[in-house]
């Protein structure tokens, strides 16, 4: 797909990944729908901005309706509760499933005869790491990616008879604000190099985009005994 002159929609541009992948679709000569529920947040130059809440299913609609143009969805919309599934209550664990997956999953039942119209275009899903494994802390997130990993496949099979790529993202940990304060000291990825690696790989046709090595370390190990990967963590 080449980005020069493409229509882009991209959700949770005020910050992060979300706001480099606006800004440098920008730069590669595309049109950006920049989106966040907080519309005065984003303060990004040549862009269209537009509120949207990926769980509301009236502010999805408005957006579909509002960018009858877009060729390319990049669904990055995110949040880390940093809940785990046993021992508290279920509400954080429904909103990281409602953000993740249903919320996902909305924009792109909206959009996909959006892209159909346009001859097909793209749908890129910001996925993680925590997708193929689990981290004692954050296993609501990881439950929620993993869905939406097994989501990514399904649309991807799904859309294919209208030409729409499915491009599936996975990163382990970048240096954005969802990670500032995190029980985390390993390597951050600058969020503006992920964001590079992802139109990269839209670019170039790919149906997933591993960005790190640890992300690559963790998909290998899903071959293997599942005992070799959490080692200690499993007494």
């Amino acid at each position: 797909m080449n980005l020069s002159g493409a229509t882009a929609l991209v959700t949770g541009a005020n910050r992060g990944i979300g706001r480099h992948l606006a800004a440098q679709l920008t730069g590669r000569g595309a049109k950006v729908y920049a989106t966040a529920r907080r519309p005065g947040s984003i303060g990004l130059p040549g862009v269209e901005v537009l509120r949207l809440d990926v769980t509301d299913p009236e502010s999805v609609a408005a957006a579909a309706a509002a960018a009858p143009d877009v060729d390319l969805l990049v669904n990055n919309a995110g949040i880390s509760t940093g809940t785990n599934l046993i021992g508290s209550g279920t509400d954080a664990i429904a909103r990281e499933l409602d953000t993740h997956f249903w919320g996902t999953l909305a924009m792109v039942r909206a959009f996909a005869p959006v892209l159909a119209a346009n001859g097909g275009g793209a749908i890129v899903n910001m996925l993680s790491a925590l997708s193929w494994f689990s981290y004692d802390g954050s296993n609501a997130y990881a439950v929620a990616k993993a869905a939406e990993w097994s989501m990514t496949n399904g649309i991807r099979l799904e859309l294919a008879e209208q030409k729409t790529l499915v491009t599936g993202v996975v990163l382990g940990a970048a240096d954005t604000d969802m990670m500032a304060g995190a029980a985390y000291d390993g390597p951050l990825t600058d969020p503006a190099d992920v964001a590079r690696a992802v139109l990269d790989g839209v670019e170039q046709g790919r149906v997933e985009v591993v960005v790190d090595e640890w992300s690559a370390h963790v998909k290998a190990s899903l071959a293997a005994d599942p005992a070799e990967f959490y080692g200690q963590a499993l007494g």
